[in-house]
């Protein structure tokens, strides 16, 4: 535990070794060295708990963005424009940019005025689509993140839209235009007879 561990985390500490002393029967010394934290340390968490870090000068939280990251955030979005706030922060992850949390990336971007705040639209879901009635008739395709050890790579997968049959998933280092296109024609040749509608979310992929 670091020397700026936030209060939330401080009180989290306290709770966990308090309750489970009392569930487990073991001494309180023996869950604090388990967690890895100092007997005095602890005890003086314990005495803090509830209260905010007082010190003479402000303390930097992780939460806080410099004026660098906060001018790379908006030069990032200007080179992928068509992406929405989660997704960048992910992408900006993936190339090393900026690591900033989804929210952290909306909040940069609403005060430069690059989310307006629009009238929401009434959802669509249910209206104007109808349902395959056999297999084959459509295939789902999209893209999502997976982090694995560490390390963000791309999912893509084809669902069957009758029987919900994961047609064909792969996981690639990349995801481009190209990569869908690959990964749709495995799966084609895996159902040679089939002529399916792909439906997507309308991702730039």
């Amino acid at each position: 535990m670091g020397a700026w561990v936030t209060p939330t985390v401080r009180d989290d500490v306290v709770e966990f070794v308090q309750r489970y002393s009392q569930v487990t029967g073991l001494p309180r010394s023996s869950l604090v060295a388990r967690v890895g934290i100092g007997r005095d340390k602890f005890y003086d968490w314990r005495h803090r708990r509830g209260r905010t870090n007082d010190h003479n000068a402000t303390m930097p939280r992780d939460s806080w963005l410099q004026e660098w990251e906060r001018r790379a955030i908006l030069d990032f979005h200007l080179e992928h424009p068509e992406e929405g706030y989660r997704r960048l922060a992910f992408m900006m992850l993936d190339a090393d940019v900026v690591a900033a949390s989804a929210s952290s990336v909306y909040r940069v971007l609403k005060a430069a005025g690059r989310i307006r705040s629009g009238a929401v639209q009434p959802s669509q879901k249910g209206t104007g689509f109808s349902h395959p009635s056999r297999p084959h008739e459509h295939w789902h395709v999209d893209v999502s993140y997976l982090n694995i050890c560490g390390t963000f790579y791309y999912f893509c997968g084809l669902l069957d839209g009758c029987s919900r049959y994961i047609v064909h998933w792969e996981i690639r280092e990349s995801m481009k235009q190209v990569d869908v296109e690959i990964i749709l024609q495995r799966a084609r040749e895996k159902f040679p007879e089939a002529h399916p509608r792909i439906i997507s979310d309308n991702g730039p992929q």
